[in-house]
């Protein structure tokens, strides 16, 4: 009887299964499919769901957090900067005009005090480092026009920011075709390395990739000069005056050569890279499965190894975007590009304190940035990385 009994159930839920939706208490907007909304409609209904998602919440949550990392670790960075370059000793001579004028910005800006005489005279002491970070926060916050102070031996009396700005074209530029050349050049070559893994072709590019790899960069930059520049006379041995104009062809021709001597060691991480990935997704169980589907080694290689293997690479890519505003002081100093590297090696030489911690502060800014964005993009990468999920 009871056996009957459950068969009986089984079949009346069966049965339930089988009736037609009973839609007379529906709302109409529960009848509507989702393709026949507006567009309005549905962006909107998907706005509201992307912002209750766990995981968007989860994501923002680790964003921030990021952020005021950031922001934290940059604060103690600038603060360690700011003392130990406060403390190196100033030379009262540095001022390439009016020597007045250098002590009335140095009062301005909190690091000296005057003192005046009996006889109607002054004098000025250096005041202590404390009350000059308390100075430059207040210059900072106030509204004054060089709250970062000014350039004494580089360009006098101008802000750094106003010296850094006016230098990071031909730096940008040389990053961007730097890009354009090593990052194609770089994944082909680990593409085709990988492909043809353990033949004469990849043991010889992985010898010379390592070569690459192990000599410094100014190394390439000395022997191109030397051959290109000087011996053949094929490209100029320097980089040209900007009064030509940085996007001329005689400004191009001129950074040809530090441009490819950025590009030897870019080109050789980046086919390292791909090798080693593409070589492990080539090598997988749904690779094997596409081939088996039938799609040949080409497609199989295309639309799924080449796609999985720069899941890794992305971020290196998206790091380098960032890096663009960041110079190369040695190349920038052979081929006498007068870019960030080059005023950063500047300012050291010429001891030009305010422009040596204004573009310290930037280098580190770009890199803390950086850092952010490749930690960000391995999440948009590759969707099996949950951020801030707590795993």
């Amino acid at each position: 009887m009871k056996q009957k009994k459950k068969e009986i159930e089984t079949e009346d839920t069966i049965l339930d299964e089988k009736k037609p939706l009973d839609v007379s208490n529906a709302s109409s907007d529960e009848l509507v499919l989702e393709s026949d909304r507006p567009f309005l409609e549905r962006f909107g209904r998907g706005f509201v769901n992307f912002w209750r998602n766990k995981s968007t919440i989860d994501t923002l949550k680790y964003i921030l957090k990021r952020l005021l990392l950031m922001v934290f670790t940059f604060g103690i960075v600038f603060v360690v900067c700011f003392v130990l370059i406060r403390l190196l000793p100033i030379d009262e001579n540095t001022g390439m005009d009016d020597k007045e004028k250098f002590y009335l910005s140095m009062v301005s800006k909190g690091i000296y005090r005057r003192i005046e005489n009996p006889d109607g005279t002054y004098t000025y002491e250096v005041m202590p480092i404390l009350l000059q970070f308390v100075n430059f926060i207040k210059n900072l916050f106030s509204g004054s026009d060089h709250p970062f102070g000014y350039s004494y031996r580089i360009q006098w009396l101008i802000s750094p920011h106003e010296i850094l700005g006016s230098r990071l074209t031909p730096t940008i530029l040389m990053n961007i075709y730097t890009m354009i050349v090593s990052v194609p050049v770089g994944l082909g070559l680990g593409t085709f390395m990988a492909l043809r893994k353990n033949h004469w072709e990849d043991h010889v590019l992985s010898v010379l990739i390592m070569l690459v790899i192990s000599v410094p960069s100014y190394v390439y930059a000395f022997v191109l000069q030397y051959l290109f520049g000087y011996v053949w006379q094929i490209f100029p041995p320097t980089a040209a005056s900007s009064t030509v104009g940085y996007f001329s062809p005689t400004y191009f021709a001129s950074i040809i050569l530090p441009v490819l001597s950025m590009c030897f060691g870019s080109i050789a991480g980046y086919a390292r890279y791909t090798r080693a990935e593409l070589t492990e997704v080539l090598t997988s169980d749904f690779m094997l499965l596409a081939r088996t589907k039938g799609l040949s080694r080409g497609q199989a290689t295309v639309r799924h190894a080449f796609r999985n293997s720069l899941v890794p690479i992305f971020p290196m890519i998206l790091g380098e975007i960032i890096g663009v505003l960041s110079g190369s002081m040695i190349i920038e100093a052979i081929f006498n590009v007068n870019g960030v590297g080059g005023l950063y090696l500047e300012s050291i030489t010429k001891q030009d304190y305010d422009v040596f911690q204004f573009v310290s502060m930037f280098y580190i800014f770009i890199g803390l940035v950086g850092t952010l964005v490749v930690d960000i993009s391995y999440g948009i990468g590759d969707p099996r990385i949950t951020m801030g999920g707590g795993k």
